[in-house]
């Protein structure tokens, strides 16, 4: 029963949560950090632990209820990816300032590279800017020990705190003890107290002076001061990583053999740097190399220009993830050594596209032939790939797809011949940052159509239930939210609602919103069919149609260039187009789709 498991870096630290008395998680999905709720949520049915843990519309709202759960005294946390913090960037700078009850702990994602998202941007920083100690894992089993870190840290100080794990801790497995789930010890009791949790501005400037004073006592806080990490004795270089460049920086020095020549520490709380430490290692040391993911958030707090490298000087790079043999180079520059690791060549290959069977390729196929010369705005979600299909001119944040479409509406409204402007959102997207946008476009008359790809999940993430779905992040039955009801709430007089997979249908749709835009205002098209990797809906599954390829077909390649199903190829020996029939989920939709008619359907073996 004391065998070790094998833990994904996200399970990691929901052990964490679970094992530390968690009693409020909430989270919007968001790579890389999309599995801590779903396996906090999966471990809560295994051990029965007393927990709500949730899906929330979006990131700031998920970031209030837990922080309301840690003003009523328990230990709470939130979860989100570093784009995500940007949303919640509002009641996190307030948080910081109120301080906390019960413990509480704001777990940003970081993506250095970046591999699925927007931005490269730091968390570490927000936390300066916001005022909060955060702490930088190396590993999973480190993230998983920090959360203990981070709710003792929390209540010490009464205040929140940030854990930041990159990509590679998110997503490494490792070796991990058994999980002992801790149940809360706490029963909510919230005190009174609005000079404190509803200040207003004079009390605000007095929580300041208050927040300054914990900065300068968690500077010397003894469980988060950095580690020296190997035996080095009084040695003129100093090495200082954090995060993953930690693991890789401690398994290089013992490769290269230079242990005792170099000393190596690992910050473990960027922010606040330790004060002792910062003292100590300036004293000690004349030449000092920074690693450290994505910006010099330690180099700037150490300050010595002259003997501090790292990003500001280009020893360590300002832009993209640091691998391990970008880390061995560096420490091989600064140590001395000569020889240099060359980068790993890139491989070629298939560029992203939208799954074979996925309604989203109908969807904007229909677009393009309902309003062929429109500018499309675009979102976050997998199906930002419409950009492949044509139908994706622009994508800037999450919501951002209706708020560009009024604004190319006013830039254009006086034109001789404004052109059509198509917008599209996904579900959860519309849930998550939409909403506002549309209400704005209703109030202002913009004449667009918004259609919403609705695939009743969020599938970019993997298939987080939306308000729409009816359960919870523990699969509890929950009450619905219609989008039909939503969208004619903001005040929409025309929503359809009509499915892509019936393309010359939905295309019918699509044509006579854009018409009655032009004239009366945004129109709303729901284009509503599940996703297929969504197995909650069995009824996906259940497509019988083997299209092939006959005779008619010329190998002209329109299918390829304007359906771009990945289950199409060209077969170079008959130049003609052939459909795979293990990829081909079997929708149907091609059949509609060649100028030659040359694509049937027969029934499945």
């Amino acid at each position: 029963m004391n065998r070790k498991n094998l833990a994904l870096g996200n399970e990691a630290i929901a052990q964490g949560l679970l094992e530390n008395g968690c009693a409020i998680a909430t989270s919007y999905p968001g790579t890389p950090a999309s599995e801590i709720l779903s396996s906090l949520a999966r471990l809560q049915r295994q051990t029965g632990a007393a927990l709500h843990a949730q899906w929330a519309v979006n990131e700031k709202i998920a970031f209030e209820i837990a922080y309301a759960g840690c003003q009523a005294g328990l230990r709470t946390a939130v979860s989100m990816k570093q784009v995500g913090l940007n949303v919640a960037a509002d009641p996190l700078m307030s948080a910081a300032y109120m301080g906390t009850s019960g413990g509480f702990v704001v777990i940003s994602a970081d993506d250095p590279g970046p591999h699925s998202s927007q931005t490269e941007q730091d968390s570490r920083l927000m936390a300066m800017m916001a005022k909060i100690p955060v702490l930088d894992p190396d590993s999973p089993a480190q993230a998983r020990e920090l959360v203990a870190v981070a709710y003792a840290l929390s209540e010490a100080f009464r205040i929140p705190v940030m854990l930041r794990p990159t990509t590679r801790v998110c997503h490494a497995r490792q070796d991990m003890a058994p999980l002992s789930p801790r149940p809360p010890e706490r029963q909510p009791a919230f005190e009174k107290n609005p000079a404190r949790w509803a200040a207003t501005p004079k009390f605000r400037n007095q929580l300041h002076h208050e927040l300054e004073r914990k900065l300068a006592e968690i500077a010397i806080y003894p469980a988060t001061a950095p580690l020296k990490l190997n035996a080095a004795g009084e040695t003129p270089k100093a090495i200082v990583v954090s995060g993953v460049a930690a693991a890789h920086a401690r398994e290089i020095m013992a490769d290269l053999g230079i242990g005792d020549r170099i000393a190596l520490y690992q910050v473990r709380q960027p922010f606040p740097l330790h004060t002792d430490f910062t003292a100590q290692l300036l004293a000690a040391h004349s030449e000092i190399l920074v690693i450290e993911e994505t910006m010099g958030v330690i180099e700037m707090q150490l300050a010595d220009r002259q003997r501090v490298r790292g990003k500001l000087c280009g020893a360590v790079s300002r832009v993209g993830e640091i691998l391990p043999e970008a880390v061995e180079n560096s420490i091989r520059q600064f140590a001395g050594l000569p020889g240099r690791v060359p980068s790993l060549p890139t491989v070629p290959g298939r560029r992203p596209t939208l799954c074979a069977g996925c309604p989203h390729r109908a969807s904007y196929f229909a677009i393009k032939r309902a309003a062929p010369r429109a500018i499309y705005t675009g979102d976050i979600g997998c199906y930002t790939l419409g950009l492949n299909l044509g139908a994706v001119d622009t994508v800037l944040c999450m919501g951002a797809a209706i708020s560009q479409a009024a604004g190319f509406y006013h830039a254009f409204k006086n034109a001789p011949k404004p052109p059509d402007i198509v917008a599209t959102i996904g579900d959860s997207t519309f849930f998550h940052a939409g909403v506002p946008a549309l209400i704005d476009a209703v109030v202002q008359g913009v004449k667009f159509v918004l259609v919403i790809l609705d695939n009743r999940t969020t599938a970019m993430t993997g298939n987080q239930p939306t308000p729409a779905t009816g359960t919870g992040a523990m699969d509890e039955p929950l009450n619905r939210v219609a989008i039909e009801s939503l969208v004619r709430g903001c005040g929409v007089s025309r929503c359809e609602t009509a499915d892509p997979y019936q393309l010359e249908a939905f295309t019918r749709t699509v044509r006579a919103a854009v018409k009655y835009s032009r004239s009366s205002g945004p129109a709303v098209v729901i284009a509503r069919h599940p996703c297929l990797l969504d197995k909650r809906r069995q009824e996906a599954a259940a497509l019988a149609q083997a299209p092939t390829v006959g005779d008619a077909c010329d190998g002209c390649g329109y299918c390829l260039k304007n359906f771009e199903c990945p289950a199409m190829g060209m077969d170079p020996e008959t130049e003609r187009v052939r459909i795979d029939p293990l990829v081909c989920s079997g929708c149907g939709v091609c059949l509609t789709i060649c100028p030659q008619k040359a694509i049937a359907a027969c029934a499945r073996d």
